[in-house]
Formats: structure tokens, C-alpha cells, sequence
């Protein structure tokens, strides 16, 4: 029986959409305004750590079992390993423009910024069509249930609960009825109510502070 990867093409959704949303609302934040440049720096860390464990635990998780029992897909994986490699290079570029912004607020650093979110984006995009088109067929068809419930256990292990709120609310934003009752279901239901009492309630204030212009 296939494993159903739906949930992950869910979440790239929200990254294909926040990595969007990133460059413009930056390219739109006013010289000198450090104020506003602050709450997008903050939006910028979560996304990149959410970005980063998603890749980690595919890269400690996904990688090693498919490459043991799939032959025909090894040239696909090593690429989807190469491909994280660049994203994470531009990631890291980021991680020392984006404070430097964050700090003045000053046009030059706000440009900088820019424009190593539109080439991230670029390598993104890449991967994530190429992942979506060519390797999760392979996932549905070699890896276990439960080799694919780690994948989300490694995300909750590895990101503070604050963090992990918004990262679920990113996910949940564009799913559609059955979409959102599939990630709900999928949690522990003490998970879930701290969700609808507290985590979707901050995740409104977060988000409507984020893309405020």
C-alpha cells in the first residue's frame, strides 16, 4: 500500500507562497524603518528555520532509506541532495544580510536582501517541482508509514512550540476543508486543542502584523 505524501505537497505550498510574500513585503518596507524591518527579519527567521528542518529531516530521514532500495532513483536523490545544498547556500548568505538590514533599515542592505530572496526563491521553486514531480511517486512507493510519520515527528522535535504554531498556521492558511482535517487529525489531540485555543487566535495577530503594508 502507497504512503500518501499529500501533507508534504501542503507544506511546500506555504513555502512556495511565504518565500513570494518575502520579497515583496521587504521591497516594500520604506528606508529607515527598523521597526517594520524587525517584524519581517522575525518572519524571515521562522520561515528559514521551518525551511531548514523540512530539508534535515528529509536529508537525515528520506535520503538514506530510498537510496538503499531504489536503484532506478539514485540519480534523483543525489540531486535532490545537491539542490538542498544550493538553497542552503543562498540561505546563508541571508542569514548575514538579513540582520545587517534588520539593524539600519538602510536601502542598499533592504536591496541585498532582495535579491538573494529572488535568486533562494529561483533554487527553491527548482527543487521543489522536481521534488513534487520525481521523488515523492518513489516515497509513496518505498518508504513506510512510518518512516514518513518522522519526517513530521523530527520538525516538532527541532523547533520551539512558538515557532511551530506559526509554522502550522502557514501550512493551514491556503489548505483547502479536507486538507486542514487531514493535518489536524494527523496530531495528538492535546496538540490540537492548544492549537485552536491559543495557536490559531497568534497566528492571526502574527501574520496580520507580518503582511501589514
Amino acid at each position: 500500500m502507497s504512503v500518501d505524501t499529500q501533507d508534504m505537497r501542503i507544506v511546500h505550498r506555504a513555502f512556495r507562497r511565504e518565500s513570494r510574500l518575502l520579497i515583496e513585503l521587504v521591497a516594500a518596507v520604506a528606508p529607515g524603518d527598523i521597526t517594520r524591518a524587525a517584524v519581517l527579519a522575525g518572519h524571515y527567521r521562522d520561515y528559514r528555520l521551518g525551511l531548514q528542518n523540512h530539508h534535515e529531516g528529509e536529508d537525515e530521514l528520506l535520503w538514506p532509506p530510498l537510496l538503499s532500495r531504489v536503484d532506478p532513483g539514485t540519480d534523483i536523490i543525489l540531486r535532490m541532495q545537491a539542490q538542498h545544498e544550493r538553497i542552503e547556500t543562498v540561505l546563508t548568505k541571508l542569514d548575514a544580510a538579513v540582520p545587517a538590514w534588520e539593524s539600519t533599515a538602510g536601502a542598499d542592505e533592504r536591496d541585498t536582501v532582495v535579491a538573494l530572496l529572488v535568486d533562494h526563491r529561483a533554487v527553491l521553486l527548482e527543487h521543489l517541482d522536481d521534488e513534487e514531480a520525481a521523488l515523492l511517486p518513489l516515497a509513496a512507493d518505498y518508504i513506510t508509514e512510518k518512516e514518513w510519520a518522522s519526517l513530521g515527528e523530527h520538525m516538532v522535535a527541532n523547533t520551539p512550540k512558538l515557532t511551530l504554531l506559526t509554522l502550522l498556521g502557514l501550512v493551514l492558511e491556503d489548505a483547502d476543508r479536507a486538507e486542514r482535517a487531514t493535518l489536524l487529525g494527523g496530531l495528538p489531540t492535546p496538540v490540537r486543542a492548544i492549537w485552536h485555543v491559543l495557536g490559531h487566535p497568534r497566528y492571526t495577530r502574527h501574520i496580520r502584523r507580518v503582511r501589514a503594508a
